[in-house]
């Protein structure tokens, strides 16, 4: 009877691990890009995650955000973060459940949201994780833009940086993307005149019509340095920059006495294999009397309350509007991960994971 119930003991425990047993997809870093990431940037692989430690809870990610920082964590250099690894999974930020916890501030069923990669499940202990419990107020993805990073860095890039004021005018680059469509809402908020740069009709039509926008202005239009000076003709008093090169240099000529501009990126040079293209026209800022500051977000951790609670409530008031460029399947991040450079997307891009 002794060795029966030793059999019957080591098989339910062996059934318990084969229940709680589940695939990991993932990629990781393969090899550090030369210029734009390709797939022999990327290692896709599986692995089995059969247990949780003590203090351990296991997340089902759902969406991954997929943002143009993430180029940057790719080189080897000094930067506000350490880079990614070689070997290790792709840092992005995530929202995902909670299915399996040893933690007791992390329940199953609770919404977590964290930096898990770009993985489909992600063991975590919780140090990192933001717990939104088992209820959401909105779809998911949100918490992973306007009520995220990318609307964190609208809210403190303009607030704090730019030093908003009544009446002045602002421009925005890239300002049908995550960061730069919700600057420039929140900039009509505060009854600022609000002109937009993007690439190609339909995203200024969007801006404009569905954003709210004073004015969007095509960069790959023929006539755009006239249309730009047209729209910008009382010149321009913030100047909020996530594109970089020629247009920063540009928009440095347009600058009125005491102007901000606020460096948030500069897309246009991150997957440039020679020089950085810097300004040439930054004797505006001496002539202006005018300010270039640059930010990284991480250094707000502590007042990211205080965004939260605003940007929620401009959210659920309709004053800000918001759209999510959705791509489906892990195995499409290399793809997905492309468009955040081709300018093929409108919004906030993320990867939403299909769960057998």
């Amino acid at each position: 009877m002794r060795v029966n119930l030793f059999f019957i003991f080591v098989y339910i425990i062996h059934t318990n691990l084969r229940t709680l047993a589940v695939v990991n997809k993932k990629f990781c870093l393969k090899q550090r890009p030369y210029g734009k990431p390709d797939q022999n940037t990327w290692d896709f692989c599986e692995e089995k995650i059969e247990t949780v430690n003590d203090g351990d809870f296991l997340v089902e990610v759902e969406f991954i955000s997929l943002d143009p920082a993430m180029r940057g964590w790719l080189d080897d250099r000094r930067s506000y973060i350490p880079p990614v690894a070689v070997g290790e999974v792709m840092r992005a930020g995530t929202i995902g459940k909670v299915i399996k916890s040893r933690n007791d501030k992390f329940r199953e069923g609770d919404y977590v949201v964290g930096w898990h990669g770009v993985q489909t499940y992600a063991i975590s202990n919780g140090n990192q994780d933001f717990n939104l419990g088992k209820s959401l107020a909105v779809s998911p993805e949100k918490f992973l833009g306007v009520l995220g990073m990318p609307g964190f860095t609208a809210y403190f890039g303009l607030f704090d940086v730019g030093k908003v004021k009544k009446g002045q005018t602002l421009v925005v680059s890239a300002a049908a993307g995550a960061v730069g469509s919700v600057v420039g809402q929140l900039g009509k908020i505060k009854d600022m005149k609000v002109i937009g740069i993007a690439g190609g009709p339909d995203k200024c039509k969007y801006v404009t019509e569905e954003l709210g926008f004073d004015a969007c202005i095509d960069y790959k239009h023929q006539d755009f340095a006239k249309n730009f000076v047209e729209a910008s003709s009382s010149g321009i008093d913030i100047y909020f920059d996530n594109v970089g090169g020629e247009l920063l240099d540009f928009a440095l000529t347009r600058l009125n006495k005491n102007a901000r501009v606020v460096i948030c990126g500069a897309i246009s040079q991150y997957n440039n294999t020679g020089r950085v293209y810097g300004p040439s026209n930054y004797l505006s800022l001496l002539v202006n009397s005018a300010s270039m500051e640059g930010f990284v977000i991480l250094d707000y951790q502590d007042r990211y309350p205080e965004a939260s609670n605003y940007l929620a409530q401009w959210l659920m008031s309709g004053q800000i509007k918001t759209r999510e460029d959705v791509v489906e399947g892990i195995e499409n991040f290399p793809s997905a991960f492309d468009k955040l450079f081709s300018g093929d997307k409108m919004g906030k891009l993320v990867l939403k994971v299909l769960h057998d």
